[in-house]
């Protein structure tokens, strides 16, 4: 968003379109003495003001810029992004694993059987080495 708002500074987009679109008010003063008290139609800037960092000559400018910024960063990105982001469909599949999941506890519960079976493999489907075959090898449980 800065980048767009100082992009207006470069000297072409100055020379062909800006210098159209603002109105420069400069002061003229008509009195001979520097004593005299000129009336002027400028606009007096706040002497205390500190930029935002957008704009440093124009204080409408810079709180525009400003506003805008953060409308669009925090309104714009973080509050319609989270919205985005919280009701976004489950791509993982968490949600089915976890029906899923409750669906066979279901199941196995009316069936009457264990929760989890502790023979998840058949033990008659596993065939393990005999004693000859497996000689000095160090079996750890």
């Amino acid at each position: 968003m800065a980048a767009l708002i100082k992009l207006r500074h470069m000297p072409i987009i100055q020379k062909s379109v800006w210098n159209h679109l603002t109105k420069n008010s400069r002061c003229i003063s008509t009195s001979k003495k520097n004593s005299d008290s000129a009336t002027t139609e400028c606009k007096t800037e706040d002497k205390n003001w500190v930029s935002y960092g957008f704009d440093y000559d124009s204080k409408e400018e810079d709180t525009n810029a400003h506003h805008s910024a953060f409308f669009f960063s925090v309104s714009l990105c973080l509050v319609f992004g989270g919205f985005c982001w919280a009701y976004a469909p489950d791509v993982h599949m968490r949600d089915w694993a976890q029906r899923e999941a409750y669906i066979e506890l279901h199941r196995r519960e009316k069936a009457g059987l264990p929760p989890i079976d502790p023979n998840y493999v058949n033990p008659k489907t596993v065939k393990l080495p005999s004693e000859d075959e497996l000689c000095d090898v160090e079996i750890i449980i």
